[in-house]
C-alpha cells in the first residue's frame, strides 16, 4: 500500500521534530548511507550522529559566558563537501538540538568572515582542503575532521543518548539565499519546520524505505537538504551522497546503488542530457527526478530518455509557498498554486488579473498580469531571517508572504514564472518580464542556455540585452538569430535583443542559479563577443564600443 511505502514502523508520532526523526532511525539496521566505496547502516549512521552530539555538547559547555548572563547565541557553521561527514554533523546537530550553519565555499575573505560572525558560529569544522581558508575569517574553533586529532577527540567523546529534548520552535539550521539579486541571506528553519518538510515530501512523492535517494547538489542548499536528505531520514530509504555532482557519472551511479530518486535545481538535467545517449539510457531504476528551474525540454527529454517521471516544481528556500505541476499541466508551466497564493501588485496590494494573449500566444497585458507571487496565508509558516529584520519585514507585508520573483497566470488557472524581482525591462514606455523571454529565445536551436536583463537605453528606461551559450559545434549566427526572432510571432514588438552577448559559460551559483548583477553590471563593456542590433540585423561591436 501506499502508506507503507511513505514511514516505516518505527516512525514517531504525528508532525515529529527532526530530531524524533533522526533517532526514530536509531534501531534501524537498514541500509541507511552510501559514500563511494562505503556504506553505514542507519543504526550506525545515528551512533555516529551522537558523537558529533556529544562533541556540540563539550565545545558549546566550553564557551564562556558572563556571570548572570543569557547564553550567547552559539551554533555550528559546516565549511563541508557532500560526504558522511557532512550527513553525521547535520544529524548530530539536529539530536543535539544546536543549530548548524551551512557556509557556502564559495565565500572567501571578508565574504565569509561575515557570514561566520553573522550567524554567530561558536566552532567551525571544515575539512584540510578547505581549513586554510579559515585561517583569516574567523577566531572560533575550527575542526578539521579529516585528521588523526579529530579522530581522537571523537574517541574521546561521550556519545550524546536518551530521546531528542528538541522543541519544535528550536532552530536546527541557518541556509544562506543564493544572492542572485542582493547580500545571501540567512533563512531560519526550525526542527519543527523541517520534520514537517521531510513527511510531506515523503507523502507527495510516495517515498518510502525501499527508495535510494541521490543527493548530489550541494548540501549546503536547501534543495539537497529538504528534498533530499529529510525525506531520506523519514523514509529510512537509503541516501547516497556524492561528493560534487557529474553529469558523466549520474547515470553509472543510478545503476550501481539502485536510486530511484534524484532532487535536483538548476541545470543537472540539461547537463546530463548533454552526454552522449545510448540506446539502453532508459534501462535503469530511477522512479523520479525532483526539482526546480529545469526547462521544459529539458524536462521532456529527460522523461524520454531516462524513463522517470520528472516533477519540476516552484519553491524558495524560505519555504513557505509551493507551485507544481499537475496532470494537463501546459508545456512551460509551473504548474498550480496551492489555495492562498495568488500573484499581485505589490504596490496596490490587488490580485493580477488573469493574463491575455493574442492569437500567436503573444502576453498582451504584461502591464497588469504580472506581478509578485504572494502567500496571503503563510506568513505564520515563514520564520524569517536571522538578525535581518529589515528583509524578514520586506518579505512578509500586509500579513502577507512576498516571494520576490515574478508570475502571471492564465485564464485556467495555470502559473508562469517571469523572473525575479528585479527582472522587468521597460522597453520604449512598454513593460515585459524576463523570463517569458527567454523561454521564447531558447527556442533557438543554435543556443544552449539563455539568460535576459535590461541595459541602459542611451535616452530613457532599457534595452534588452541577452547573455548566451551555443549549443555543442555551433558558432553564433547573426544571420540565423535574425531571421529566427522575425519568425516568431509570439515576439513583442519591443522584446527583441538590442545586444547578444556570446560566453563559455554563464555566471551561476553553486546551485546553478544565474546571477545577473554582474551581467547587468558589464553590459556591453566586456571581452566577449557582443553583437547589437541594427536594422533588423546582428552586427559585432569592437572591443572599444561602448554601445
Amino acid at each position: 500500500m501506499a502508506e507503507d511505502r511513505v514511514l516505516g514502523d518505527d516512525r514517531p508520532a504525528d508532525d515529529p521534530t527532526f530530531a524524533e526523526l533522526v533517532a526514530a532511525r536509531a534501531g534501524d539496521d537498514r541500509a541507511g548511507l552510501s559514500f563511494e566505496d562505503r556504506s553505514w547502516t542507519w543504526r550506525e549512521v545515528v551512533a555516529e550522529a551522537r558523537l558529533r552530539a556529544g562533541l556540540v555538547r563539550d565545545l558549546r559547555a566550553g564557551t564562556p559566558a558572563g556571570p548572570g548572563a543569557d547564553p550567547a547565541p552559539w551554533h555550528v557553521g559546516l565549511f563541508l563537501e557532500n560526504g558522511p561527514d557532512h550527513l553525521f554533523w547535520l544529524l548530530g546537530a539536529a539530536l543535539a538540538g544546536v543549530a548548524v550553519v551551512e557556509l557556502n565555499p564559495t565565500r572567501r575573505g571578508a565574504e565569509l568572515a561575515r557570514d561566520i560572525a553573522h550567524t554567530d558560529c561558536g566552532a567551525v569544522v571544515t575539512e584540510t582542503a578547505r581549513a586554510a581558508l579559515l585561517d583569516g575569517p574567523t577566531d572560533a574553533p575550527v575542526l578539521v575532521v579529516d585528521t588523526g586529532e579529530h579522530a581522537g577527540r571523537l574517541a574521546r567523546t561521550a556519545p550524546l543518548d536518551g530521546v531528542p529534548g528538541a522543541d519544535p520552535a528550536t532552530v536546527f539550521c541557518l541556509i544562506f539565499t543564493s544572492g542572485t539579486t542582493s547580500a545571501p541571506k540567512a533563512v531560519l528553519c526550525s526542527q519543527g519546520r523541517l520534520g514537517r518538510i521531510a513527511v510531506q515530501q515523503a507523502a507527495r512523492r510516495n517515498l518510502g524505505r525501499d527508495d535510494v535517494f541521490y543527493v548530489a547538489m550541494p548540501m549546503f542548499h536547501s534543495n539537497a537538504l529538504m528534498a533530499g536528505v529529510a525525506p531520506a531520514v523519514a523514509t529510512g530509504g537509503r541516501l547516497v551522497l556524492r561528493r560534487r555532482f557529474s553529469a558523466s557519472g549520474f547515470l553509472p551511479d543510478v545503476r550501481r546503488y539502485g536510486v530511484t530518486f534524484f532532487n535536483y535545481v538548476g541545470k543537472p538535467l540539461s547537463y546530463i542530457l548533454a552526454t552522449p545517449a545510448k540506446p539502453d539510457d532508459a534501462d535503469n531504476p530511477l522512479r523520479i527526478a525532483f526539482g526546480n528551474e529545469a526547462a521544459q525540454r529539458d524536462i521532456d527529454a529527460f522523461t524520454e530518455r531516462f524513463g522517470c517521471t520528472v516533477i519540476d516544481s516552484y519553491g524558495s528556500s524560505e519555504g513557505e509557498i509551493r507551485i507544481g505541476r499537475v496532470p494537463g499541466t501546459p508545456p512551460g508551466s509551473l504548474g498550480v498554486a496551492e489555495e492562498g497564493v495568488i500573484v499581485a501588485d505589490p504596490e496596490t496590494l490587488r490580485e493580477c488579473p488573469p493574463a491575455e494573449f493574442d492569437e500567436h500566444g503573444r502576453l498582451t497585458n504584461s502591464g497588469d498580469a504580472v506581478g509578485e507571487i504572494v502567500d496571503t496565508r503563510g506568513a505564520a509558516r515563514f520564520e524569517g531571517y536571522y538578525r535581518n529584520p529589515e528583509a524578514t519585514a520586506k518579505r512578509v507585508r500586509n500579513g502577507w508572504v512576498w516571494s520576490g520573483d515574478l508570475a502571471y497566470r492564465d485564464a485556467d488557472g495555470y502559473w508562469y514564472f517571469a523572473g525575479r524581482g528585479d527582472d522587468w525591462l521597460r522597453v520604449d514606455g512598454e513593460n515585459f518580464a524576463a523570463a517569458p523571454l527567454e523561454r521564447l529565445l531558447a527556442r533557438f536551436d543554435g543556443f544552449a542556455d539563455v539568460a535576459v536583463y535590461a541595459v541602459p537605453d542611451e535616452r530613457v528606461g532599457d534595452q534588452v540585452m541577452a547573455a548566451v551559450t551555443l549549443a555543442p559545434g555551433r558558432r553564433f549566427d547573426p544571420s540565423g538569430f535574425a531571421a529566427f526572432l522575425a519568425g516568431q510571432p509570439d515576439l513583442g514588438t519591443k522584446q527583441a535583443p538590442r545586444y547578444v552577448r556570446v560566453m563559455a559559460e554563464l555566471p551561476r551559483t553553486p546551485t546553478n542559479k544565474v546571477v545577473k548583477r554582474s551581467l547587468r553590471d558589464a553590459a556591453w563593456t566586456t571581452g566577449d563577443p557582443v553583437y547589437v542590433r541594427r536594422s533588423g540585423e546582428f552586427v559585432r561591436l569592437e572591443p572599444s564600443r561602448t554601445g
